[in-house]
């Protein structure tokens, strides 16, 4: 048998894992620090949650793309495409939390979609929602706070911000009349990129749409008109809101303007999204240099959702962003030599003196230091180069003589440099080796 993966899915080895796991805690401190608590939902969902019209919907790209399943009670589920779908209906089964209602999520979701640089059948998704307020100071502080998680990560990147119901507007004014006809619409229209505009004009008409229709939004999302100016030919009431919601949100942005956040947002009329649930600010972020295909993070306000899961008619405002670790694994992979297998940082190698070696690893242990030891009988050089190989920056080298004297030889596997120090303050400078 030949041993493969499945399509669509990696392994992730070691130096590889151990970058991506700092990515997260990056992720999760920002997130924290910005107020969000963590949350944990199920990778399997019932699959009527997942096809649920105030979710993604039956004509979105995403439910076409679910991996479903059945269970031995005939239950059809599958297995979850986002994280959004996942938290309007914990927030629907639990009605009394306190809004707004700010978490976060880490975790793995399922697309049997086409594969791609930064794309890929089972992938991570760092999701951070705010639930429970229509303000947009909410949509600015995920603006904000993906502007602050990618300059920690060393990435140059440029926020596309636009709103649906701009879009919306113009659908009404084009005869685009209906919350499902203009679903069906947008979704045509997001793939204006995939596709180019021949492609969409195509798709909206074989969809039922007419080419007096069409045009109209195509010209929109083709041209170069800036928001003031669309404000004059904008009738629809829905798209005034769109207009008057992206100048505020342009507000807050610029009174933050010693941070430099507005030469990295910019509007976008083409930006659309898949999701057919989106219902106002949409936004996504790119590499600013334009040398990555994929978007690095994504999201928008989404104010029906979870009213459409709790019923009655209620109205739940939220917004949201995702953050796709796989793309941004991707450009890092490119950007720097993971060189790293292991997390530990410091290498003990006993030379006929196992019982001393195994306490200093342990007072390295207990000073937090990572640290492994040497295990079986390899000699110096085959010792050596196993922690070459792994990527280890420090050896500690404890033989008879230094047992003797009460020191350790210290090597830096970088510089090939060796030291001895007295073992009482050996940890004291081991530890600032290790943070330089």
């Amino acid at each position: 048998m030949e041993l493969q993966t499945a399509k669509g899915v990696r392994d992730t080895p070691p130096e590889e894992k151990i970058v991506k796991d700092k990515v997260i805690q990056t992720l999760t401190r920002v997130f924290e620090l910005y107020g969000f608590a963590p949350l944990e939902t199920p990778i399997l969902e019932r699959y009527e949650t997942l096809a649920a019209k105030s979710g993604a919907g039956e004509e979105s790209d995403a439910l076409k793309e679910t991996f479903k399943l059945t269970d031995q009670g005939e239950r059809k589920l599958g297995l979850r495409f986002e994280l959004t779908t996942s938290l309007a209906r914990y927030v629907a089964m639990n009605p009394t939390i306190k809004m707004p209602f700010k978490r976060y999520e880490v975790g793995q979701v399922f697309r049997d979609g086409p594969i791609k640089l930064g794309r890929y059948r089972q992938f991570w998704q760092c999701d951070v929602d705010t639930i429970g307020t229509g303000s947009m100071l909410a949509d600015t502080e995920f603006i904000v706070l993906a502007l602050r998680v990618f300059e920690e990560l060393g990435l140059n990147v440029v926020v596309k911000v636009n709103n649906r119901k701009i879009l919306n507007g113009l659908l009404e004014q084009a005869g685009i009349l209906g919350i499902e006809n203009q679903k069906k619409a947008l979704i045509a229209v997001d793939k204006l990129d995939k596709i180019g505009r021949d492609g969409v004009e195509q798709e909206l008409l074989t969809g039922g749409f007419t080419l007096q229709q069409s045009t109209p939004i195509l010209d929109f999302v083709s041209s170069t008109i800036d928001p003031d100016a669309l404000q004059n030919s904008m009738t629809s009431t829905e798209g005034k809101e769109g207009l008057a919601e992206l100048k505020e949100l342009f507000e807050y942005l610029t009174a933050l303007k010693l941070m430099g956040l507005k030469s990295k947002v910019l509007f976008d009329r083409t930006l659309v999204r898949g999701q057919a649930y989106y219902t106002g600010t949409v936004m996504e972020v790119y590499l600013s240099d334009g040398s990555f295909p994929s978007s690095l993070a994504g999201g928008g306000r989404y104010d029906t959702m979870i009213g459409g899961f709790m019923g009655g008619g209620r109205e739940i405002p939220a917004v949201g962003l995702s953050f796709g670790l796989e793309p941004i694994m991707d450009i890092l992979r490119r950007k720097e030599k993971l060189v790293a297998k292991t997390p530990a940082r410091v290498f003990v190698l006993p030379i006929n003196t196992v019982a001393a070696s195994l306490q200093f690893v342990q007072e390295l242990r207990d000073s937090d230091i990572p640290a492994d030891i040497s295990l079986g009988k390899k000699g110096v050089s085959k010792n050596l180069e196993y922690a070459n190989a792994l990527g280890i920056p420090l050896v500690v080298i404890i033989g008879d003589d230094e047992l003797k004297k009460g020191e350790i030889l210290l090597r830096d596997m970088t510089s090939g440099l060796e030291e001895r120090l007295p073992r009482g303050t050996a940890i004291k400078k081991i530890r600032t080796l290790i943070t330089q």
